[in-house]
């Protein structure tokens, strides 16, 4: 079982940066993959980022990349998302969630999830 608490969800001008914290607890914890989705009004939810625990390898949504930085850290059992340059269409609900295993990117996936933060980005 694996508990997830998202944080620093918020509202930013475009341009403007935000960072994100999952606080996961739980059994072997350091085994899961961890990953962040995002889901806008009237839209499917759409991964992010991803990273292996263990390992720190990290995937990225075309749509993010260069600018979203996912890592975690072992002491803290965190895993951020750190947003920089911002755009409108970057305003969601940003789910953080685990799974065992190997890499996914198909939210259905996974089976650990926190409640979401928000983030809206001003034009």
């Amino acid at each position: 079982q694996v508990q997830l608490v998202e944080s620093g969800g918020g509202l930013v001008q475009a341009g403007g940066s935000l960072r994100l914290s999952c606080a996961a607890s739980g059994r072997a914890v350091s085994t899961y993959f961890m990953a962040w989705f995002r889901q806008a009004p009237g839209k499917e939810r759409e991964f992010v980022a991803g990273i292996v625990w263990s390992g720190g390898s990290t995937y990225s949504a075309d749509s993010v990349k260069g600018r979203f930085t996912i890592s975690r850290d072992n002491a803290k059992n965190t895993v951020d998302l750190q947003m920089n340059s911002l755009k409108a269409e970057d305003t969601a609900v940003y789910y953080c969630a685990a799974r065992r295993g190997s890499v996914s990117m198909a939210d259905s996936s996974f089976g650990y999830w926190g409640q979401g933060t928000q983030v809206t980005v001003s034009s």
